[in-house]
């Protein structure tokens, strides 16, 4: 594979996190490794001003979270080819550009600045609202350990998308390159006013609701390999609240954000901004080109 996996990286737990299953990701797809760590804090504060406060700068700093990551990621995964780069910029700019020629994006939940992990990072939640790649959130732990096998399970949330969808590609891939189980969901919703007398929602209002669930998700199924394990399943209720709750018994929930030409906001859609905010389990979100 010649495009690498790219993890941020900025001496955080959460970080360390990402190290791991980043050299993990690249060990499973044969793939390599590139650690990025990104900050303007001398461009704003000078390095002078660190000297006079007896502390080392920005830059002997990072050095020194890149070259502990890389470590961290050798002893990991010895046979991963792994390279480092210190960036002089806004991180969250960085590492969306970054995405541009990166297989995928490994990220912590959160940085350095200690916001407790119910609420997502501003730096992942913007760089998986726009990235070019699929970026894998760590969510679902509390310490620096990376348990990528826990379940025996990747859980693929289908879209509206038809088969052969960026997301739905990914969550096979996953699934097949670790041995595991695929377990794809679709929600529904009952009406809330139901029309009366039509043959197919007499007697259950919902009933043609969850029959069109069920034929979303075997179209995005239709071309699963033979070999792999897919269980199907209908959740009545909302998508967000469905996968938030398979999400505690998976070791990956995947989603995928439709990316419009031009527009300039969050690109993530109610579903994956709620899975990102409060999922038990890591998030891929996978950009899906309208």
């Amino acid at each position: 594979m010649d495009l690498p996996i790219v993890a941020g990286v900025d001496g955080s737990e959460p970080s360390a996190r990402a190290v791991d299953w980043a050299a993990d990701e690249a060990a499973l797809r044969g793939a390599s490794l590139r650690l990025v760590y990104a900050s303007l804090w001398e461009r704003y504060e000078g390095v002078s001003l660190a000297h006079d406060l007896s502390e080392p700068d920005e830059q002997v700093r990072a050095e020194d979270i890149v070259e502990a990551a890389e470590r961290r990621a050798r002893r990991r995964q010895p046979a991963v080819k792994v390279t480092s780069e210190v960036l002089p910029e806004e991180p969250e700019y960085a590492l969306v550009r970054e995405s541009r020629t990166a297989f995928a994006m490994v990220l912590g939940c959160r940085g350095r600045s200690g916001m407790a992990e119910a609420l997502l990072g501003s730096v992942s939640l913007m760089v998986a609202g726009h990235a070019h790649c699929p970026v894998i959130v760590l969510r679902g732990s509390h310490d620096n350990q990376a348990r990528g096998g826990t379940h025996g399970r990747i859980v693929l949330g289908a879209g509206d998308a038809p088969a052969g969808t960026a997301a739905v590609r990914f969550a096979v891939d996953e699934a097949l390159l670790r041995g595991v189980e695929l377990e794809a969901v679709r929600a529904w919703q009952r009406p809330a006013h139901s029309a009366t007398g039509h043959p197919l929602i007499v007697g259950d209002p919902g009933r043609l609701r969850q029959q069109q669930a069920a034929e979303v998700l075997e179209e995005a199924l239709r071309d699963a390999p033979d070999g792999l394990r897919v269980q199907r399943r209908v959740l009545e209720g909302r998508a967000r609240d469905a996968l938030l709750a398979v999400s505690r018994e998976a070791d990956l929930l995947v989603v995928g954000a439709r990316r419009r030409p031009g527009h300039f906001g969050l690109q993530l859609g109610r579903v994956a901004h709620g899975v990102l905010h409060r999922a038990g389990c890591p998030v891929a979100v996978v950009p899906e080109p309208v």
